[in-house]
């Protein structure tokens, strides 16, 4: 009895297969005609999937060449850079009065280094204008290299052209706070290491 069902079973799928095995034919090869469209009217229109990720490498060379060693490794290990208030990117000895953490597609935000304390939030703006393919975005070292050279080369002009918000508007104020924690701890290990390589030679 159990064979007979098993046998009845096999035959059963297998006349399945059979019947089906022409429609799944004509249903894969539809497929594949329309997915070698798509592919063929994306190339035909010169649109490149690959191109934002290119544009991004170019854009962390473009920053690593403009920034200082420091400033790059912040950004390479944190992803955000730090600019000294009126003092065109250098603070010695800890002494700017404030301070400008740089993320790429937020606002610009301004804090005290000594105490932490978030003091405004400078929303500002720089879109890719580039023909055929321009977007409202320029990647993401891109826009943090702008925001960079715009502090650095006029601050002041900068500021009063940007629209300011209290902190917390558009940049979550923990975030900030754990970004602040993360520079502080990075800033030590990186000074420890320098201490370290001047105690080995």
């Amino acid at each position: 009895m159990a064979l007979a069902l098993g046998t009845t079973t096999i035959v059963l799928v297998v006349l399945l297969w059979e019947l089906s095995r022409p429609r799944l034919t004509v249903a894969i090869g539809r497929w594949r005609v329309q997915h070698a469209m798509r592919r063929r009217a994306v190339t035909a229109s010169g649109y490149d999937p690959g191109r934002e990720r290119r544009a991004e490498q170019r854009a962390r060379s473009l920053l690593r060449s403009c920034v200082d060693e420091l400033a790059w490794a912040m950004y390479r290990d944190l992803g955000f850079l730090r600019v000294w208030g009126g003092l065109a990117g250098h603070a010695p000895g800890g002494a700017a009065s404030y301070a400008y953490l740089i993320y790429p597609h937020r606002p610009i935000v301004a804090y005290v280094p000594d105490t932490g304390e978030l003091l405004n939030e400078y929303c500002v703006a720089f879109p890719d204008h580039t023909k055929p393919f321009g977007s409202s975005r320029l990647p993401d070292s891109d826009d943090v290299l702008a925001k960079w050279m715009a502090l650095t080369g006029d601050e002041r002009g900068l500021i009063a052209d940007a629209n300011m918000h209290l902190p917390g508007r558009q940049v979550d104020p923990a975030m900030v706070q754990r970004d602040l924690a993360r520079l502080e701890r990075w800033e030590q290990q990186r000074d420890a290491r320098a201490a370290g390589s001047v105690r080995a030679a």
